[in-house]
């Protein structure tokens, strides 16, 4: 289990969700039950957007390894869980900034995936879905992700092909939309987030489920099915 959990502040209108365990920045039961805690706090808060935010070098790594290889069924739930979280994300009703500092492996992707807006650290860092890699299927809600936000071009590399990525290829591939200095990566988070913020965020979030819902709810209903038939090798 993490030892830190993700910390949530509102600033200006922008609810800021920071992750940052001192490790990999995983996804743990706990992490995915904190994240959804800050996600009602940032509705109640009225926030005009959210800015998720990494530790220096390593946005997210994933799942949580010892979670995942405790049994076939704590592995199944908490890929589940995820799936649920990142879907809540992708079409939550006010604008969603990613500010990737660093690797952002599997489920750190899919994170990005999920994200309205992807700004990412011009730092030497990996960047993809290495599911396949490791003997993982990658599952359907993450397969419909990608087919969203992964440029046609990079889409079977990307899923397929465990293609990794550095920042600069990350965004020819569609995981990043932005890449910028270390040093500004924060701020141009926040400046983002304030521009969206003044969106009309009526017309924001029902834009964004005219685009996305009925693939969320589509892609939702299956999820547990779809762990139902991956077999999770051993590690």
């Amino acid at each position: 289990m993490t030892g830190t959990l993700p910390t949530y502040t509102f600033e200006n209108n922008i609810a800021i969700i920071r992750m940052d365990d001192g490790k990999a920045n995983v996804f743990s039961f706990a992490v995915v039950e904190a994240l959804h805690k800050h996600l009602d706090q940032a509705a109640a808060d009225k926030a005009r957007s959210l800015v998720l935010i990494g530790r220096p070098g390593k946005f997210s790594a994933g799942f949580d390894l010892g979670e995942m290889t405790a049994s076939p069924e704590s592995a199944r739930s908490l890929v589940a869980a995820g799936a649920h979280l990142w879907l809540r994300i992708y079409g939550l009703e006010i604008p969603t900034v990613a500010a990737c500092t660093g690797h952002a492996l599997a489920g750190g992707a899919i994170t990005l995936m999920s994200c309205d807006l992807r700004i990412g650290a011009d730092v030497p860092s990996k960047i993809g879905l290495n599911e396949v890699a490791i003997g993982l299927v990658l599952p359907k809600f993450a397969v419909e992700l990608a087919r969203e936000r992964i440029a046609k071009s990079h889409f079977t590399a990307a899923t397929m092909g465990a293609q990794i990525y550095d920042p600069a290829g990350a965004k020819d591939a569609g995981f990043l939309d932005l890449v910028v200095p270390e040093q500004e990566l924060e701020a141009v988070a926040m400046q983002e987030a304030a521009r969206l913020g003044l969106l009309r965020t009526g017309a924001y979030g029902a834009t964004k489920a005219n685009a996305r819902a009925m693939m969320i709810a589509e892609v939702g209903a299956g999820v547990e099915a779809d762990m139902a038939s991956i077999d999770i090798p051993e590690v």
